[in-house]
Parts: structure tokens; sequence; C-alpha cells
């Protein structure tokens, strides 16, 4: 079954793993997704610190320059001025690495919501996080979605599974307040998962406002 009428709303990219991201209008997808996603974490002694734990490093901006180096509120993120601002949210001992490999993820390269799902959850889509939203999408339809592929511009999206959610989205990310009641209520209502995880099938170039294929399986 294919599936027709819906659009590509929105490409984000997230430089620097659990700082707030940036929108692109368009990406040349590869095996790893979007092109400079997640290439810079912070990390502590215990390992990685993300904003599950460290919030406020959600009110930090991180952006890809010309050149492909990562930065945080506008400082390269290997300068000590963004290592002050890092350590002011994730605590006096904390530092930054460079992160190319596929472990960067959580689960796979991409991160796709709906606009239907969104509208749903009634938020702010970017407590979710997500690397495309796709538009155009009656309701919770994304539930059915595991499994199918999305055929955007040049590129194959594979979609594996819907994303469990974590305490990140329970953070206001323009004023870094935190409800605790978001991440119940995506239990109660969603059984804790929104948006999918997803990887590229076949790379390409993909921009917003491209047409999008749902190619469902036989079943």
């Amino acid at each position: 079954m294919t599936v027709t009428g819906l659009r590509l709303d929105a490409i984000a990219r997230y430089p620097v793993k659990s700082l707030a991201g940036e929108p692109l209008d368009s990406a040349v997808l590869t095996a790893l997704g979007v092109p400079g996603d997640r290439i810079v974490h912070v990390r502590g002694r215990e390992g990685v610190r993300t904003a599950r734990k460290y919030h406020r490093l959600l009110g930090l901006q991180g952006t890809l320059d010309a050149h492909g180096v990562a930065r945080i509120d506008g400082h390269p993120w290997h300068a000590p001025a963004a290592l002050a601002l890092v350590r002011a949210a994730a605590g006096d001992d904390a530092w930054l690495e460079a992160y190319d490999g596929p472990e960067r993820f959580d689960v796979l390269p991409l991160l796709v919501a709906t606009d239907g799902a969104i509208a749903a959850f009634g938020r702010d889509a970017r407590r979710l996080r997500p690397n495309l939203v796709i538009g155009g999408v009656d309701g919770l339809d994304e539930f059915s979605w595991a499994g199918a592929e999305l055929h955007i511009g040049d590129a194959v999206i594979g979609l594996d599974s819907r994303r469990g959610r974590c305490p990140m989205t329970t953070v206001d990310p323009d004023t870094l307040e935190r409800d605790p009641e978001v991440l119940r209520d995506i239990g109660r209502r969603f059984g804790g998962r929104l948006a999918l995880n997803a990887a590229v099938v076949r790379a390409g170039r993909i921009a917003v406002g491209d047409p999008v294929r749902l190619v469902v399986p036989a079943r």
C-alpha cells in the first residue's frame, strides 16, 4: 500500500547531544542520518551526560558553522567559553568530546514525528526532538507505520519502531521549567511512545516542502 498527499514539514539536527537543535531547509541524508547531528557530546566521569538529568543543557543552542564545526551559543565547541556554559548546566567536572560513530544515537540515526501525533500531544514539538516532521498525517496514524518506508526527495527512510519517551519531554524548551505530568500523560495516552525510530535505507537529498510517499509492506 502507498499513501500519498504527505509532505516534509521540518528538518532539524542537534550538533551537540542534549542541547537545543537547529532547523534546516534541506539536508543530504547519509547512513548516519542528518550530517552534523550529535557530533559532540557532554561527558562526566560516569559517561555521557544528557538533559535527562542535566535539563539545563536544553537551554544552550547547538549549531553547525560553515566549516562543519559544532558551536554552543555561538562559540566553537572546543573553546573555553563553550565549556564554561556547559559546566554551568552540567557540573564543574563536565567536559566535551567529539563523537562521530553510530553509537552516538540513542536508538537509530533518525527520529521521525508526524503533525497528527504532535497535535494530539498538544505541546511544543521541540519536546520530542525529531529530526523530521511529516505533515498531512491524520491523527495517530504513525502508530501503524513501523516497518514502512518514507520516500522523500532522493532518500528512502525505513521506519523501525515507536520511540519510548524520557524525562527530556518534561522540560519547556523556552523556560526550562519541568512538568513531570508531561511524561505521565505520554504514558497514559500514547503508551509511553511518540515518534518513530528510523534509519536511512537510501541516501539522498531532502528539503522542506518535499512530497512524501509512505510505502507500507503487505501484511
